[in-house]
């Protein structure tokens, strides 16, 4: 597998410097510091680093092509390689991962939605890896360049591609959907993410659903959620769809069979005629949900129960994410990554369900990105809450203070905090002993600062 001179040409603005010098090459890269040898360095402006500062670093480490923006050729003309000029680099950089996924023999799965979307992905490749060979999104590459890269991860000994796809912004899973033109289309719910550009529910599914419509229209196949009502109203749209889902009639019927006191789901699937059970050794219902997805995916892909049940007992949560950690005397979940309303409302749930610790404890950060309903939905954020509920909830961040008002006129208890350190020197001396605790909040808050003040404290 290789990027040959042809594909090159086939770049609709490519200029080619040097051709005569250029051989096919294994390997594209973005940043100067991964360069290996036969690497074709691509260019790319970034929000802190311009790729065009770093192509003579990529040249001394082995580059033997490097893609530019046309604009910066004279800076480059001096250079004895083959040099590929463009209008634009990103976009050429996408341009050649979807050549490069037509090269490869994968089966492509694309994963979007506005919760767990990250913990889905990570129980697939966990199930799909007792029987394939698996290349999957790695940290947080699920935009317009993270897509791109993790295609060029794969090689032709891949046989499952797995890539979550994250927007905030109308066109961008339309545009990643194009590169990678997927064989398999999940979106695991639709909810208030992003509103302050998508704007309402109804646009998260009009951005979303590129993935379903680009996998309808490459033939393959695609996952419904039934028990989410926008995704249900639209799963006669496409073609072949596999429904799942808790609470109505589908393809793979959820039923979680117990919840243990340590928050943990039974989960019983029935598909086909046949069922499967098992223990899920991560947290709550909202990962039974994921499992459920996954699940679907995996047996499609003719895992049988017992691949799936070997792969089970190797699950663990994805860091920041419903994550346990245990200490002498309490229970942190670190669910730090990023939240929103439908993954604070799982979390609290959570928590609930936990019953070896006998209090309850809520630190809760701002969520962002919400556009004109920020404050409305902060304020309903309330009614996740039972009157005179027994727990905690410690607030901080702007928003945050009006959830904190309305829990008051709900008789919890609840301390906001306008300083960062005010809440720091709480949980470093106030009583959190024999505590389940929480922590959530997007990921500007940084909510992760409160989990090492817990985790010095407690560990």
């Amino acid at each position: 597998m290789k990027i040959t001179l042809e594909d090159l040409f086939n770049i609709p603005t490519a200029i080619i410097y040097n051709p005569d010098g250029y051989k096919p090459l294994s390997r594209v890269v973005i940043d100067s510091r991964k360069v290996v040898k036969n690497s074709l360095f691509v260019a790319i402006k970034g929000e802190k680093f311009d790729g065009h500062d770093f192509v003579y670093e990529a040249i001394k480490n082995g580059a033997k092509a490097i893609l530019i923006n046309k604009r910066k050729f004279k800076k480059f003309n001096n250079i004895n390689l083959p040099v590929i000029a463009v209008d634009d680099t990103i976009l050429a950089f996408g341009q050649l991962a979807n050549v490069w996924r037509k090269k490869i023999n994968a089966r492509v799965i694309g994963i979007t939605g506005s919760n767990g979307k990250t913990t889905t992905k990570e129980i697939l490749s966990t199930l799909l890896s007792e029987k394939f060979n698996v290349v999957k999104t790695e940290a947080n590459n699920n935009n317009h360049i993270g897509v791109p890269l993790t295609i060029f991860n794969a090689n032709d000994q891949t046989e499952i591609l797995i890539l979550e796809q994250g927007t905030n912004h109308f066109g961008e899973i339309e545009y990643t959907s194009k590169i990678s033109e997927p064989d398999f289309g999940l979106i695991t719910n639709i909810g208030d993410s992003h509103l302050e550009f998508l704007i309402n529910r109804e646009g998260v599914y009009k951005e979303k659903s590129s993935l379903l419509f680009y996998t309808d229209k490459n033939s393959g196949n695609v996952f419904i959620n039934v028990d989410d009502p926008i995704l249900n109203e639209h799963k006669n749209d496409f073609q072949n769809v596999k429904t799942f889902g808790f609470t109505k009639d589908a393809n793979f019927k959820g039923e979680v069979v117990e919840i243990t006191d340590e928050g943990k789901t039974k989960i019983k699937i029935d598909y086909i005629k046949k069922s499967f059970t098992t223990d899920l050794p991560i947290l709550g219902e909202s990962n039974a949900k994921n499992f459920l997805a996954a699940f679907a995916i995996a047996k499609t892909l003719g895992l049988t129960n017992n691949d799936i049940q070997k792969a089970v007992k190797k699950l663990s949560a994805p860091h920041g994410r419903l994550e346990v950690i245990k200490t002498k005397n309490a229970l942190i979940i670190d669910d730090t990554y990023n939240a929103s309303p439908i993954s604070i409302e799982a979390a609290i749930n959570v928590i609930r369900t936990i019953k070896t610790y006998k209090n309850k404890i809520a630190i809760l950060g701002d969520v962002y990105e919400l556009g004109k309903q920020t404050k409305k939905i902060h304020k309903e954020l309330s009614k996740l809450f039972y009157e005179n509920e027994e727990i905690i909830v410690l607030t901080i961040g702007e928003m945050m203070k009006y959830l904190h008002k309305e829990l008051k006129k709900k008789k919890i208890k609840t301390i906001h905090f306008n300083e960062r350190d005010e809440l720091n020197l709480y949980l470093k001396y106030e009583e959190v002993e024999n505590s389940v605790i929480l922590i959530k909040g997007s990921r500007g808050m940084k909510m992760e600062e409160f989990l090492n003040t817990l985790k010095t404290r407690l560990l």
